[in-house]
Protein backbone atom coordinates (compact mmCIF):
# COMPACT_ATOMS: atom_id res chain seq x y z
CA UNK A 1 0.00 0.00 0.00
CA UNK A 2 2.74 1.80 0.20
CA UNK A 3 3.50 2.64 -3.74
CA UNK A 4 3.54 6.29 -4.72
CA UNK A 5 2.53 7.50 -8.22
CA UNK A 6 4.49 8.10 -10.85
CA UNK A 7 3.43 11.07 -11.92
CA UNK A 8 4.60 14.59 -10.53
CA UNK A 9 2.78 17.11 -12.67
CA UNK A 10 -0.56 17.31 -15.23
CA UNK A 11 -0.28 16.41 -18.56
CA UNK A 12 0.18 19.73 -20.42
CA UNK A 13 -0.61 19.88 -23.77
CA UNK A 14 -1.01 22.78 -26.30
CA UNK A 15 -4.11 22.17 -28.37
CA UNK A 16 -7.27 22.62 -28.52
CA UNK A 17 -10.14 20.41 -27.18
CA UNK A 18 -10.95 17.47 -29.51
CA UNK A 19 -14.63 17.57 -28.99
CA UNK A 20 -14.94 21.18 -31.31
CA UNK A 21 -13.33 19.83 -34.34
CA UNK A 22 -14.89 15.99 -33.78
CA UNK A 23 -17.98 18.06 -33.54
CA UNK A 24 -18.04 19.56 -36.61
CA UNK A 25 -16.77 16.64 -38.61
CA UNK A 26 -19.47 14.26 -37.11
CA UNK A 27 -22.55 17.40 -37.75
CA UNK A 28 -20.57 17.73 -41.56
CA UNK A 29 -21.35 14.36 -42.32
CA UNK A 30 -24.65 13.23 -40.20
CA UNK A 31 -26.30 16.52 -40.15
CA UNK A 32 -29.23 14.20 -38.94
CA UNK A 33 -28.09 14.11 -35.83
CA UNK A 34 -29.02 17.67 -35.19
CA UNK A 35 -32.61 16.15 -34.77
CA UNK A 36 -31.51 15.02 -31.35
CA UNK A 37 -30.88 18.00 -29.98
CA UNK A 38 -33.89 19.50 -27.71
CA UNK A 39 -35.65 18.60 -24.58
CA UNK A 40 -36.22 15.19 -22.99
CA UNK A 41 -40.30 15.07 -22.26
CA UNK A 42 -39.63 12.39 -20.11
CA UNK A 43 -37.16 14.02 -17.74
CA UNK A 44 -38.81 16.08 -15.66
CA UNK A 45 -41.49 13.16 -14.84
CA UNK A 46 -38.42 10.99 -14.12
CA UNK A 47 -36.78 13.28 -11.42
CA UNK A 48 -40.59 14.70 -9.63
CA UNK A 49 -40.65 10.74 -9.71
CA UNK A 50 -37.23 10.36 -7.76
CA UNK A 51 -37.82 13.69 -5.35
CA UNK A 52 -41.26 12.64 -4.19
CA UNK A 53 -39.70 8.71 -3.71
CA UNK A 54 -36.81 10.66 -1.31
CA UNK A 55 -39.94 12.72 0.70
CA UNK A 56 -41.33 9.39 1.29
CA UNK A 57 -38.30 7.49 2.31
CA UNK A 58 -37.48 10.51 4.81
CA UNK A 59 -40.81 9.72 6.65
CA UNK A 60 -40.01 5.82 6.81
CA UNK A 61 -36.50 6.19 7.57
CA UNK A 62 -37.70 9.05 10.93
CA UNK A 63 -37.62 5.50 13.69
CA UNK A 64 -35.42 3.69 12.28
CA UNK A 65 -32.04 3.22 13.97
CA UNK A 66 -28.98 5.54 13.17
CA UNK A 67 -27.42 1.91 11.48
CA UNK A 68 -30.34 1.62 9.78
CA UNK A 69 -30.75 5.54 8.80
CA UNK A 70 -27.01 4.92 7.37
CA UNK A 71 -26.97 2.09 6.03
CA UNK A 72 -30.84 2.64 3.97
CA UNK A 73 -28.61 6.18 2.70
CA UNK A 74 -25.40 3.94 1.30
CA UNK A 75 -27.54 1.33 -0.31
CA UNK A 76 -31.00 3.52 -1.20
CA UNK A 77 -31.26 7.18 -0.92
CA UNK A 78 -27.25 7.93 -1.76
CA UNK A 79 -28.33 6.24 -5.13
CA UNK A 80 -30.82 8.37 -5.68
CA UNK A 81 -29.43 11.31 -5.14
CA UNK A 82 -26.42 10.79 -6.87
CA UNK A 83 -28.73 9.93 -10.12
CA UNK A 84 -30.21 13.64 -9.16
CA UNK A 85 -26.85 15.37 -9.68
CA UNK A 86 -26.88 13.69 -12.72
CA UNK A 87 -30.10 14.70 -13.77
CA UNK A 88 -29.06 18.28 -12.45
CA UNK A 89 -26.12 18.04 -14.94
CA UNK A 90 -28.73 16.94 -17.99
CA UNK A 91 -31.06 19.58 -16.64
CA UNK A 92 -27.85 22.73 -16.75
CA UNK A 93 -27.70 22.06 -20.27
CA UNK A 94 -31.60 23.32 -20.42
CA UNK A 95 -32.76 19.47 -21.44
CA UNK A 96 -35.59 19.58 -19.48
CA UNK A 97 -37.94 22.30 -21.28
CA UNK A 98 -35.49 23.20 -23.42
CA UNK A 99 -33.14 26.50 -24.83
CA UNK A 100 -36.46 28.53 -24.70
CA UNK A 101 -37.60 27.83 -21.08
CA UNK A 102 -34.02 28.94 -19.47
CA UNK A 103 -35.89 29.93 -16.41
CA UNK A 104 -38.14 26.85 -15.98
CA UNK A 105 -34.77 24.37 -16.31
CA UNK A 106 -32.80 27.17 -13.26
CA UNK A 107 -35.93 26.32 -11.60
CA UNK A 108 -36.71 22.62 -12.17
CA UNK A 109 -32.82 21.98 -11.15
CA UNK A 110 -34.06 23.40 -7.88
CA UNK A 111 -36.49 21.34 -7.39
CA UNK A 112 -34.50 18.71 -7.93
CA UNK A 113 -31.60 19.66 -5.53
CA UNK A 114 -33.83 18.96 -2.87
CA UNK A 115 -33.12 15.44 -2.08
CA UNK A 116 -29.61 16.07 -1.81
CA UNK A 117 -29.78 17.81 1.31
CA UNK A 118 -27.59 20.91 0.53
CA UNK A 119 -27.86 23.48 -2.35
CA UNK A 120 -26.17 22.77 -5.24
CA UNK A 121 -27.64 23.13 -8.44
CA UNK A 122 -27.13 26.47 -8.91
CA UNK A 123 -23.54 26.97 -8.46
CA UNK A 124 -23.05 23.70 -10.32
CA UNK A 125 -24.70 25.22 -13.43
CA UNK A 126 -21.96 28.24 -13.32
CA UNK A 127 -18.97 26.11 -12.94
CA UNK A 128 -20.29 23.67 -15.50
CA UNK A 129 -20.50 26.12 -18.30
CA UNK A 130 -16.69 26.61 -17.97
CA UNK A 131 -15.95 22.64 -17.95
CA UNK A 132 -17.30 22.55 -21.42
CA UNK A 133 -15.85 25.41 -22.65
CA UNK A 134 -12.07 25.51 -21.49
CA UNK A 135 -12.20 21.62 -20.54
CA UNK A 136 -8.76 21.07 -18.85
CA UNK A 137 -8.27 25.10 -19.38
CA UNK A 138 -5.50 25.65 -16.56
CA UNK A 139 -7.47 27.76 -13.54
CA UNK A 140 -10.72 27.89 -15.56
CA UNK A 141 -11.73 24.06 -15.56
CA UNK A 142 -12.27 23.45 -11.64
CA UNK A 143 -13.19 19.35 -12.11
CA UNK A 144 -9.31 19.23 -12.09
CA UNK A 145 -8.13 19.02 -8.97
CA UNK A 146 -5.46 21.06 -7.23
CA UNK A 147 -1.32 20.63 -7.53
CA UNK A 148 -2.16 20.05 -3.74
CA UNK A 149 -4.44 17.16 -4.78
CA UNK A 150 -1.79 16.00 -7.11
CA UNK A 151 1.11 16.16 -4.86
CA UNK A 152 -0.48 14.64 -1.17
CA UNK A 153 -2.69 12.11 -2.59
CA UNK A 154 0.04 9.87 -4.35
CA UNK A 155 0.12 6.40 -2.92
CA UNK A 156 -2.59 3.70 -2.78
CA UNK A 157 -3.99 4.59 1.11
CA UNK A 158 -3.87 8.30 -0.10
CA UNK A 159 -5.72 8.12 -3.04
CA UNK A 160 -8.42 6.09 -1.62
CA UNK A 161 -8.82 8.80 1.73
CA UNK A 162 -8.85 10.81 -1.82
CA UNK A 163 -12.01 9.48 -3.30
CA UNK A 164 -14.08 9.53 0.41
CA UNK A 165 -13.32 13.19 0.80
CA UNK A 166 -13.99 13.85 -2.98
CA UNK A 167 -17.38 15.72 -2.43
CA UNK A 168 -15.19 17.96 0.18
CA UNK A 169 -12.94 18.95 -2.80
CA UNK A 170 -15.55 19.06 -5.83
CA UNK A 171 -17.65 21.67 -3.78
CA UNK A 172 -14.79 23.22 -1.69
CA UNK A 173 -12.22 23.57 -4.97
CA UNK A 174 -14.08 26.03 -7.18
CA UNK A 175 -13.94 28.45 -4.25
CA UNK A 176 -9.51 28.65 -4.63
CA UNK A 177 -9.38 27.83 -7.94
CA UNK A 178 -11.88 30.22 -9.48
CA UNK A 179 -13.82 32.13 -7.44
CA UNK A 180 -17.04 33.78 -8.64
CA UNK A 181 -19.89 36.29 -7.31
CA UNK A 182 -22.41 35.04 -5.79
CA UNK A 183 -25.59 34.74 -8.05
CA UNK A 184 -29.20 35.50 -6.84
CA UNK A 185 -29.81 31.48 -8.45
CA UNK A 186 -27.62 30.50 -5.95
CA UNK A 187 -29.16 32.33 -3.44
CA UNK A 188 -32.94 31.50 -4.38
CA UNK A 189 -30.94 27.96 -4.00
CA UNK A 190 -29.92 28.03 -0.65
CA UNK A 191 -33.06 29.49 0.61
CA UNK A 192 -35.57 27.04 -0.93
CA UNK A 193 -32.94 24.26 -0.53
CA UNK A 194 -33.03 24.82 3.70
CA UNK A 195 -36.64 25.82 3.69
CA UNK A 196 -37.24 22.64 3.18
CA UNK A 197 -35.05 20.83 5.39
CA UNK A 198 -36.58 22.84 8.33
CA UNK A 199 -39.93 21.96 7.47
CA UNK A 200 -38.76 17.99 6.98
CA UNK A 201 -36.70 18.60 10.67
CA UNK A 202 -40.09 19.98 12.18
CA UNK A 203 -42.06 17.20 11.37
CA UNK A 204 -39.60 14.33 11.10
CA UNK A 205 -37.06 15.24 13.33
CA UNK A 206 -33.17 14.82 12.46
CA UNK A 207 -32.73 11.41 11.24
CA UNK A 208 -34.63 12.21 7.94
CA UNK A 209 -31.92 14.98 7.00
CA UNK A 210 -28.81 12.80 8.21
CA UNK A 211 -30.26 10.19 5.41
CA UNK A 212 -30.28 12.33 2.88
CA UNK A 213 -26.93 14.78 3.23
CA UNK A 214 -25.46 11.23 4.28
CA UNK A 215 -26.48 9.54 1.02
CA UNK A 216 -25.32 12.31 -0.75
CA UNK A 217 -21.82 12.43 0.69
CA UNK A 218 -21.20 8.92 1.13
CA UNK A 219 -22.61 7.91 -2.55
CA UNK A 220 -20.29 10.70 -3.94
CA UNK A 221 -17.70 8.75 -2.20
CA UNK A 222 -16.29 5.47 -2.52
CA UNK A 223 -19.88 4.03 -4.49
CA UNK A 224 -19.78 1.91 -7.48
CA UNK A 225 -21.19 4.72 -9.38
CA UNK A 226 -18.87 7.69 -8.19
CA UNK A 227 -16.64 5.77 -10.22
CA UNK A 228 -17.85 7.98 -13.05
CA UNK A 229 -15.72 11.29 -11.19
CA UNK A 230 -13.03 9.07 -12.68
CA UNK A 231 -13.97 7.54 -15.75
CA UNK A 232 -14.45 10.74 -17.67
CA UNK A 233 -11.50 12.77 -17.33
CA UNK A 234 -8.88 10.57 -16.03
CA UNK A 235 -6.32 9.76 -18.46
CA UNK A 236 -5.86 6.51 -18.41
CA UNK A 237 -4.30 6.30 -21.63
CA UNK A 238 -1.74 9.08 -23.33
CA UNK A 239 -3.07 11.30 -25.31
CA UNK A 240 -7.17 10.88 -24.45
CA UNK A 241 -8.81 13.00 -21.93
CA UNK A 242 -12.15 11.87 -21.85
CA UNK A 243 -13.68 8.33 -21.61
CA UNK A 244 -17.20 6.68 -22.35
CA UNK A 245 -18.19 3.90 -20.32
CA UNK A 246 -21.28 1.46 -22.24
CA UNK A 247 -22.30 -0.64 -19.03
CA UNK A 248 -25.78 -0.64 -16.94
CA UNK A 249 -25.10 1.67 -14.87
CA UNK A 250 -26.26 4.33 -17.29
CA UNK A 251 -29.56 3.20 -16.45
CA UNK A 252 -29.18 4.89 -12.98
CA UNK A 253 -27.34 7.86 -14.20
CA UNK A 254 -29.41 9.29 -17.05
CA UNK A 255 -26.52 8.03 -19.37
CA UNK A 256 -23.76 9.99 -17.73
CA UNK A 257 -21.10 7.66 -19.01
CA UNK A 258 -22.08 8.23 -22.56
CA UNK A 259 -18.86 10.85 -21.68
CA UNK A 260 -17.47 10.99 -25.10
CA UNK A 261 -20.48 11.64 -26.76
CA UNK A 262 -21.56 13.95 -24.18
CA UNK A 263 -18.62 16.41 -24.81
CA UNK A 264 -19.00 16.43 -28.36
CA UNK A 265 -22.58 17.02 -28.78
CA UNK A 266 -23.71 19.08 -24.71
CA UNK A 267 -26.92 20.04 -26.34
CA UNK A 268 -28.12 16.43 -26.43
CA UNK A 269 -30.63 14.94 -23.64
CA UNK A 270 -29.00 12.05 -22.23
CA UNK A 271 -31.28 9.98 -22.95
CA UNK A 272 -30.38 9.73 -26.67
CA UNK A 273 -26.49 10.32 -26.57
CA UNK A 274 -26.51 5.89 -27.36
CA UNK A 275 -28.36 7.45 -31.20
CA UNK A 276 -25.64 9.70 -31.38
CA UNK A 277 -22.99 6.71 -30.88
CA UNK A 278 -25.19 4.84 -32.91
CA UNK A 279 -25.49 6.98 -35.89
CA UNK A 280 -21.50 7.97 -35.70
CA UNK A 281 -20.32 4.26 -34.76
CA UNK A 282 -17.07 5.05 -37.17
CA UNK A 283 -16.24 7.81 -34.66
CA UNK A 284 -16.94 6.16 -31.15
CA UNK A 285 -16.43 2.44 -31.40
CA UNK A 286 -12.16 2.50 -32.02
CA UNK A 287 -11.64 5.02 -28.92
CA UNK A 288 -11.16 3.73 -25.62
CA UNK A 289 -13.63 3.63 -23.03
CA UNK A 290 -14.28 1.99 -19.66
CA UNK A 291 -16.28 -1.24 -19.19
CA UNK A 292 -16.22 -0.75 -15.17
CA UNK A 293 -16.70 1.74 -12.66
CA UNK A 294 -15.67 -0.78 -9.69
CA UNK A 295 -12.85 -1.29 -12.08
CA UNK A 296 -12.06 2.16 -12.70
CA UNK A 297 -11.82 2.81 -8.91
CA UNK A 298 -9.76 0.08 -8.20
CA UNK A 299 -7.25 0.98 -10.88
CA UNK A 300 -7.33 4.51 -9.62
CA UNK A 301 -6.30 3.07 -6.23
CA UNK A 302 -3.88 0.54 -6.72
CA UNK A 303 -2.31 1.52 -10.20
CA UNK A 304 1.00 3.87 -9.35
CA UNK A 305 0.63 5.29 -13.00
CA UNK A 306 -2.98 6.76 -12.14
CA UNK A 307 -3.82 9.34 -9.68
CA UNK A 308 -5.06 13.21 -9.00
CA UNK A 309 -2.56 14.41 -11.61
CA UNK A 310 -3.80 12.19 -14.21
CA UNK A 311 -5.69 14.78 -15.86
CA UNK A 312 -4.96 16.87 -19.00
CA UNK A 313 -4.29 20.37 -18.90
CA UNK A 314 -4.17 23.16 -21.63
CA UNK A 315 -3.40 27.26 -21.12
CA UNK A 316 -6.78 28.54 -22.72
CA UNK A 317 -7.11 32.49 -23.96
CA UNK A 318 -9.08 33.46 -21.07
CA UNK A 319 -6.58 31.74 -18.83
CA UNK A 320 -3.60 34.30 -20.16
CA UNK A 321 -5.82 37.44 -20.25
CA UNK A 322 -7.11 37.33 -16.44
Amino acid sequence: MGNRVTRDDFEWVYTEQPHTQRRKEILAKYPEIKALMGPDPHLKWIVSGMVFMQILACYLVKDLSWKWVFFWAYAFGGCINHSLTLAIHDISHNVAFGNKQVKWNRWFAVFANLPIGIPYSASFKKYHIDHHRYLGGDNLDVDIPTDFEGWFFCTPLRKLLWLFLQPLFYSLRPLYVNPKAITRMEIFNALVQFSIDLIIYYFWGLKPIVYLIAGTILCMGVHPISGHFIAEHYMFLKGYETYSYYGPLNCLTFNVGYHMEHHDFPSIPGCRLPMVKKIAAEYYDNLPHHQSWIRVLWDFVFDDSIGPYSRVKRLCKLAKES
